[in-house]
C-alpha cells in the first residue's frame, strides 16, 4: 500500500510566487509551510538585530550583507526548497542575484515566538 502523503499535491517554487499579497510560506521538498503574520515584539527583535548587525558590517567595511525577512533563500539547485529566515547574512555575495539567495547564507536568525493559540 503507497503512503497516505503519495497523494498530496507538489507545490513549487511557481506556488509560492503565485500567493496572494500579504500571505508568505516555505516550501520544502513540495509541501507549502505557511507562516503567520510575525507580532509586534518579533518585529522589535528583528529591528534591532538587523540594525546592529548592519552597522557592524558597515563600520568594519566588511563586503557582507545582512538582509531582514522577506528574503529569498534558495537551498536547492532545483527550488524545491525555499526559505525565508528572519535575518540571513551573506559572506560571498556571488551568492546573490535579483532574486534572493542561492545557497545556504552564511548566518540565519529565527526569531521564535511563542504560538498563538485560540479557543
Amino acid at each position: 500500500m503507497p503512503p497516505a502523503f503519495a497523494h498530496e499535491k507538489q507545490y513549487t517554487i511557481d506556488d509560492i510566487y503565485a500567493l496572494p499579497d500579504g500571505k508568505r510560506a516555505e516550501l520544502i521538498d513540495g509541501q507549502l509551510y505557511y507562516m503567520a503574520p510575525p507580532n509586534t515584539k518579533h518585529q522589535r527583535i528583528l529591528s534591532f538585530l538587523h540594525l546592529e548587525i548592519g552597522n557592524y558590517i558597515r563600520e568594519n567595511k566588511e563586503t557582507y550583507e545582512v538582509f531582514p525577512a522577506p528574503f529569498a533563500v534558495f537551498l536547492s539547485a532545483d527550488n524545491s526548497k525555499y526559505l525565508e529566515p528572519d535575518i540571513s547574512v551573506i559572506c560571498d555575495i556571488n551568492k546573490l542575484n535579483d532574486h534572493g539567495c542561492h545557497g545556504a547564507p552564511d548566518w540565519v536568525i529565527e526569531i521564535v515566538s511563542p504560538r498563538l493559540l485560540t479557543q
